[in-house]
Parts: C-alpha cells; structure tokens; sequence
C-alpha cells in the first residue's frame, strides 16, 4: 500500500453555507463537496484488490476499532486485515454480539461504530443490532460479505439477500459488486451513518468483488443525489417560538437523545437556566440534563417520575427537542398534553408532526438550534417579558417532594434490586458508564443511577433488546477504556449474550457485569402479576434463590476466565461492589440475588392516559392537591 500525505483541509473539508440576507435566512444546509470522514489524507493511486480496498478505506476514514467474526464470504477482507497496523480487529462469539458492541462503542465515543461478518447466517445475524441502532439512532456501519456476484438469486451456500432484509431497518444499505466502487462506497456509507439523524449503514460486498484487482485512490468523490441535511433553523420559526415560550406559564422542556447526538447538552443547560423552564429527560437523554439540576424534573413515561408525567401532561407549551412523541412517553397519544401548543425542534423532518401535531416545527441540528431559540428569546423578552412561572414551579415542586422515585422494603428476606443498583451508581460515581439490558433493571438503572453527564446511560430503548447490555459495554469500554464500565443485566437478558465474556477476557476488557438475579423473566412477571391473576406462565428461570441455579453465575464466570462473586445480603452489597472497583486486569461478574416480587414504580398501565399514573399498586397520586 502506498504512503499517505495529509491534503489540504480546506480541499475536502464541509462547506455550510450561512444565511446571506433576509431571504437567504431560510436554513443552513450542509453541502459537501467532498464528504469524506476521517483525516483526508490523499492516496495516489495503487493497484490493490478490493479486500485490501476496503481495509484501506478504514484506514482512511479513521477506524481504529472494529467487532467482527469471519466467514467463507469474507475471508479475502480478513487476510489484509491481519497485516493492518490502524484497525484493531476484536473477534466476538457471535455476530450480534459484534453489532450491540459497535453501538455501545458508537454511543460512548459518538464515532462511528463497525462491525463486519460473512454472508447468510452471519449477516442474519446482525439485523437485530441493525433495528436496534435504527431505533435509537446510533451510527454504524456493518460490512458483511456476499456470494459472488454471479450466484446472487440462486440460493447459492450461505446466500441471503441482507440489503432487502435490512433496508427497513438501516438509513441505507449499499450492494457492491464492482471493486471499483469500494471506496465511495465505504466514505459514503460513514458519512450518511454520522451526519443528518445518525443510523446504521449496511455495506454488503460480493465476494468477487473483494478478491478481484482494481485502482484505489483517496479521497473518494461521493456523490449522494437528494441528500441535503439541514442544520439552521427557520428564522420565522424561531421568532414563533420565541413568541410561544414569553407567552406561556406552564413551559416544559421535552428532552429527547437528539441532545445527545447533537452534543448540545451545554446548550440546553445554558438555554434552560435563561428561560427557567422544568426539564425531563426521556430514557435515552438521561444525562442530557444534569439530574441534580433544580430545574430537572425527572424522567417521563411508563415508568417515569410522578413530576415529569405531570409536568407534561399539565403544561401548556411542549418545547421538544430531539424527542418523538413515542408511545412509552406519551401513553394514549389523543389524552398526552392535552392543552399544550408544541414547539418540535428535530433533525430529522420526518419525526416533526409524525405522532403529535407541531404548532411550531422547527427542522436542524440541535447544536444550532438551542443557541438561535436563546438569541431569539433573548429579542423577545427584550419587549415582551416572560411570564412569572413561580405558581408552575410551586406545583411541580410538591409533586418532587411528594412523589419521589422510591421503593418499599422487600418482605422475603432478600435484597431489594433498586437498592443494589442505587448503591452501584452511588459508590461507581458520575464518570461511570452504566449499560443495561432490558426490563425491570432496565427502568431501575435509569432511575436510581444519577446521570450527571451525556453519554454514561447506554440501553436498548426503542426496539428493548434482550441481550444488549454485556456485549455493548464491552464496546464502550473499548472505546473509553480508562472509564469504569458496568452492564447492569438482568438474569434472563445475560444468558442470551453472555459468550461475550469470553471476548472481553481474551482481548482485555475489564468490563463489571452486575446481574440483578430474580430468577424470572422481571417485567413480564410483573405483568402477570398485575393484569394476569399472578399467572406466572413460563417465566421462572430456576437462576436465584432456593432454585436448581441453572446455570450458576458465579461458576459461568470462572468458567470464562472472570471474577465471580455473589451477593445475597444487604450488609454485603457495598463491600462486593468495592471489591468488584477494585479489579481491573479482567472481567467482574457480581450475582446479586434479588427478590422476585419487586416491582417498578411508577408505572402507567398499557393503553390508559399518563393521567392514570400509579405510584404503587392501585395508587395514584392525589391531584386535587396540587390543581
């Protein structure tokens, strides 16, 4: 392979265009005359095959790590893969596993992750890390390989069609059959997975491509014909909101994890404190605002703070910002904020009035955005003075003080899993990373984990993927290895993914796993117990207490090459989690032997109003208190 030299940045670096005139003032667009990612360096071009092209192009676009498992149809790209000094190559267990670790390296860093596997079942294997990523908007690319070009449509050995089966559930996915097109491919490929709303980009390469000669050079021309992202908002639409925010006594900020993507939480810190409006941060913006902030109100939804439900569901302005009116929030969508006007601030234009009906739509980037809604309302206060918001704030203060997230003491002797997981938050500190699976621990984490700083909170939102947690902190950890990293799991989350302990060991990733052993499936058993008589149908796991502990945690783990402890009493908790900061040469995996029975609350039922909000079973809060 050639020699790179560093090109000139103004050469191939984004043109935005800025607003000339009053006219002009419509929007900023990105216009990218070369957007490539990476360093842009300029390679002259050199013969080489196309295996050796896309390892290349890796390179180029500044790559350092990757997650993947070979297979027959990628085998020509792993050869030169060895030989390359850039790209550190983690080899997984299993190809969801590479996936779910490039969305937790994706979501630590905010680079984009990859992931490579072989055709077929290897490819299959990664749609569920596809649709996960697509969900929660996190930026990947998966490369996989293909059967050659010629067997396509033939039912050749280990063919699948994975650019039909994932178009639903990427931004895009590229077919490559001509070598020659590798290295657009794979710069467009990054720059479509990072720019605009994030998203998982599929590049699927025939065989015959990889292996046959063709003529690399560097930078690429990508060329993506109707693919403009917006970045400036509307100015008219600013002066609107601007208009609506002076005007209104029960102000809310709808924080979604467009802040984060966007890196605009200092923004919206700056931009909250000048308005003094109530804050919630959904499940993925945990974070975004800092939860000991007096102005953060907690966590909407299902599951959210008795404060944050109200304040929505009271208000009379929704100022939205990176968030989607989904149905975990919004409960029954026609009684959600019934008589709130809605300022929708998103990158993406196809959210904006999707589920709710925005009076002010504002499409851009939020980094942008927030600092404009802070210049205009600064303008607008100027003459017309904000609206006294201390009768707003006396309410949604009592219901903090009233109705704080808590829990009840269990009753059968065993640890409560809220207190457990309190406790890791409390002694791990702010500068952690906290990654959880799916379901009762899930809502917990969020809960009772402060989040002082964007990006420490990873989970499975959208799609709620069994599975996630183990293999996606072991890609933040590669990502930020000098941070402590805990997948806090559930028992039945961790036996879906938890070969992935042996990744960690052998590459060196000292991951802390926390499993929160209740012995069941946690939140379909609290449904059962809720809305199915106590009906436990197929959910006991035979895991914890007084059960056949098949499989046991503590034996898997040393079976993997980790430290295996267990928990089973509350005077242990604190001295087994300091016990668990203290090892850093390899992975610690805690059994916390937890009751069956608790519960997470609050809770909305399915299908009812926020308005119905339980505090406990058949409790809800007292509103004629605070009306």
């Amino acid at each position: 392979m050639s020699n790179s030299t560093p090109a000139n940045p103004a050469s191939v670096a984004k043109s935005i265009s800025r607003p000339k005139d009053a006219a002009a003032a419509v929007s900023s667009v990105v216009e990218a005359s070369n957007p490539v990612q990476g360093p842009n360096n300029i390679v002259a071009p050199t013969q080489m095959t196309g295996s050796q092209a896309i390892v290349r192009s890796l390179e180029e676009l500044g790559v350092k790590d990757v997650f993947g498992l070979p297979g027959g149809a990628i085998l020509p790209t792993y050869d030169p893969l060895m030989d390359s000094t850039k790209v550190n190559h983690i080899l997984v267990r299993h190809e969801q596993g590479a996936g779910h670790a490039a969305q937790g390296y994706a979501m630590v860093s905010g680079e984009v992750g990859v992931c490579i596997a072989t055709s077929g079942p290897g490819a299959t294997n990664l749609v569920t890390a596809l649709a996960d990523a697509n969900m929660d908007s996190v930026p990947m690319v998966a490369i996989t390989g293909q059967v050659n070009s010629a067997f396509i449509g033939s039912d050749a050995f280990q063919e699948a069609d994975i650019v039909g089966i994932t178009m639903p559930i990427t931004k895009h996915a590229f077919l490559v059959t001509n070598p020659e097109d590798i290295p657009r491919v794979m710069a467009s490929a990054f720059y479509l997975a990072q720019t605009g709303r994030p998203g998982p980009v599929l590049v699927d390469i025939t065989k015959d491509a990889q292996t046959a000669q063709m003529t690399f050079s560097w930078p690429p021309k990508v060329d993506l014909p109707g693919y403009r992202v917006v970045t400036r908002g509307h100015n008219k639409q600013l002066r609107e909101a601007a208009k609506l925010i002076a005007g209104a006594t029960r102000p809310v900020l709808y924080v979604g994890g467009g802040v984060i993507k966007a890196d605009a939480h200092e923004e919206l810190k700056a931009f909250a404190e000048f308005i003094n409006a109530p804050v919630v941060t959904t499940l993925t913006a945990r974070g975004a605002f800092p939860d000991s902030h007096p102005q953060h109100v907690g966590m909407p939804g299902m599951h959210g703070a008795v404060s944050a439900v109200t304040a929505l569901q009271q208000s009379d302005l929704l100022i939205t910002l990176g968030a989607r009116f989904d149905d975990r929030v919004t409960g029954v969508l026609s009684t959600f904020a019934p008589n709130a006007k809605v300022i929708h601030a998103d990158i993406d234009p196809a959210e904006i009035s999707k589920n709710r009906v925005a009076d002010v739509p504002i499409v851009g980037s939020l980094d942008e955005i927030i600092p404009q809604l802070f210049e205009a309302c600064q303008t607008r206060f100027e003459n017309e003075p904000q609206q006294d918001l201390s009768n707003w704030w006396s309410l949604l203060n009592r219901l903090r003080e009233t109705y704080p997230i808590g829990y009840t003491e269990t009753h059968d002797g065993l640890s409560a899993p809220q207190h457990v997981i309190g406790r890791i938050g409390e002694l791990t500190g702010p500068e952690g990373v906290y990654v959880a699976g799916v379901g009762q621990h899930q809502m917990w984490a969020a809960q009772f984990v402060k989040y002082e700083r964007p990006r420490s909170w990873l989970n499975s939102a959208g799609l709620g993927t069994m599975g996630y947690s183990v293999p996606a902190a072991m890609g933040a950890k590669v990502a930020q290895p000098d941070r402590v990293v805990w997948a806090i799991d559930g028992d039945g989350c961790f036996q879906m993914t938890n070969q992935e302990l042996a990744t960690c060991v052998i590459n060196n990733i000292p991951i802390k796993v926390a499993v929160i052993n209740n012995s069941s499936l946690g939140m379909v058993r609290q449904w059962q117990t809720l809305f199915y008589d106590a009906r436990y149908s197929n959910t006991d796991l035979n895991t914890g207490h007084g059960t056949a502990r098949v499989p046991d945690f503590v034996k898997l783990a040393d079976a993997y090459g980790c430290v295996g402890l267990r928990c089973e009493r509350d005077e242990d908790i604190d001295a087994t989690i300091q016990k668990a900061l203290e090892i850093n040469d390899r992975p610690v995996v805690i059994d916390f032997v937890v009751s069956a029975d608790s519960m997470v609350w609050p809770m909305v039922p399915a299908g009812v109003s926020n308005d119905q909000i339980q505090i406990a079973r058949g409790m809800t809060p007292e509103w004629e208190e605070e009306d």
